[in-house]
């Protein structure tokens, strides 16, 4: 894992697009504060501009820097969660503007995946998610069943658990600092 660690951060660093295994669903990914890899993976997917994207991050301390105020209940949804769970905050702080929602919000997945986890603390920046399939086709459940042209386009694919079946992807869940609580996807 290490070196794959190594050779996904010199691709993140220069502004590349990576494919890599998430805690949920294969993903494509990038520096979230990067606008130019950003741009590549809304080219590559084909998606509207106007679809924002998930944000991995490595822990809340991370969480902390990147939203300008956590809702106190955004932590116990957090560890009493029984699946991955993406939050959707207002108020981000520090990550590439394109990335951020009309509303002016942003989709955050704390993981628990150790190889992400550790490329994202070895980045010191969150980490742009989003699976691994063109716009409006199915999420791919393994890495066999993603389209060759995304395997084509990617900068780098990360060389591990290849032969995984995915797991289903997040529960996606609205916070708004005025404390009411949406849920989006269970």
């Amino acid at each position: 894992m290490k070196t794959e660690i190594e050779n996904t951060l010199i691709v993140l660093k220069k502004g590349g697009i990576i494919l890599y295994p998430t805690d949920t669903v294969w993903g494509i990914g990038c520096d979230a504060t990067n606008h130019l890899a950003i741009e590549k993976i809304f080219q590559l997917k084909k998606r509207d501009e106007n679809k924002s994207m998930i944000c991995l991050m490595s822990d809340f301390k991370m969480l902390n820097q990147y939203i300008e105020s956590v809702p106190e209940v955004a932590y116990d949804i957090l560890k009493f969660a029984k699946k991955p769970t993406t939050i959707i905050y207002d108020r981000p702080l520090h990550v590439a503007e394109n990335l951020i929602a009309e509303d002016n919000s942003l989709a955050i997945r704390v993981t628990k995946d150790e190889f992400c986890k550790t490329l994202i603390q070895k980045l010191r920046r969150p980490l742009v998610s989003t699976s691994a399939n063109l716009g409006g086709e199915k999420t791919p459940q393994s890495f066999k069943e993603i389209d060759p042209v995304i395997l084509e386009r990617v900068d780098y694919v990360v060389n591990l658990h290849h032969e995984k079946k995915s797991a289903k992807p997040s529960a996606i869940i609205k916070l708004k600092n005025d404390g009411s609580v949406k849920v989006i996807r269970q």
